[in-house]
């Protein structure tokens, strides 16, 4: 790994006052070469007052922006910060920033604008629950249909991207549950996307913010924006 490569965990966080102290410490003893940032999406629990007491760095969104709003401020800060390479995990532990490095170099060799952190690559660790990976499959079509790419866990919200995409990313980004649209846009401004096999935790401690019956809007809301989105990126490129 290129060791003079400016590298950013950006962490949404969500009500993970159970989890955050876990997430973040973990950082701090075992990955000191990499810069991370707490994005505070309106929490209501005590995520605010633990990461002031500890010292975390850490953005406080007044209100709850939805994991978009908190990634994209993320990537915001990425990019006026100079960051070569932006990662994303989730506050809630599910996440091994063990396999970093190793996905670091395996986007240098790819020359990959984006690498994603798949848990179903080689079947190993958490998979999810039996409708949910039944889902994710549905979304993995669509996206193919779409873009032409073949990904396997499309939902993972384990990414990292290189500078372009934090630009890009910094100014447009999807507000509810981004990540299979983040693909699209991925693909539609050319970008090289690469999974690669991590094992993911099962949340410890907190609750999911996605219900059963948000898997439903889910589901359906994500099909039509991704839909939207590689449509109307059609229309432009047409002008």
């Amino acid at each position: 790994m290129n060791a003079s490569k400016k590298i950013l965990i950006i962490i949404p966080a969500y009500n993970e006052a159970d989890n955050i102290e876990k997430v973040v410490g973990n950082l701090i003893s075992n990955f000191p070469q990499y810069d991370y940032i707490i994005v505070n999406d309106g929490s209501t629990d005590r995520t605010k007052q633990i990461c002031s007491e500890r010292g975390y760095a850490v953005l406080h969104l007044p209100i709850n922006m939805g994991i978009g709003g908190a990634v994209q401020t993320g990537y915001r800060y990425a990019r006026d910060n100079g960051y070569d390479i932006a990662v994303q995990i989730d506050g809630d532990g599910q996440h091994d920033v063990g396999f970093l490095e190793n996905m670091i170099r395996y986007m240098e060799e790819e020359e990959a604008d984006c690498v994603i952190g798949s848990r179903f690559v080689k079947k190993e660790g958490f998979q999810s629950s039996g409708l949910r990976r039944i889902g994710i499959r549905f979304l993995s079509i669509m996206g193919w249909l779409l873009t032409g790419v073949r990904l396997k866990d499309i939902t993972s919200g384990y990414r990292l991207v290189n500078r372009r995409f934090i630009r890009i990313f910094a100014e447009d980004y999807p507000a509810d549950y981004p990540e299979p649209e983040a693909m699209v846009i991925t693909a539609v401004h050319g970008g090289k996307i690469r999974e690669y096999p991590v094992v993911m935790r099962e949340r410890e401690g907190g609750i999911s913010s996605i219900t059963l019956k948000k898997s439903v809007y889910y589901m359906v809301k994500v099909t039509i924006a991704m839909l939207i989105r590689r449509l109307s990126f059609g229309v432009r490129r047409q002008k």
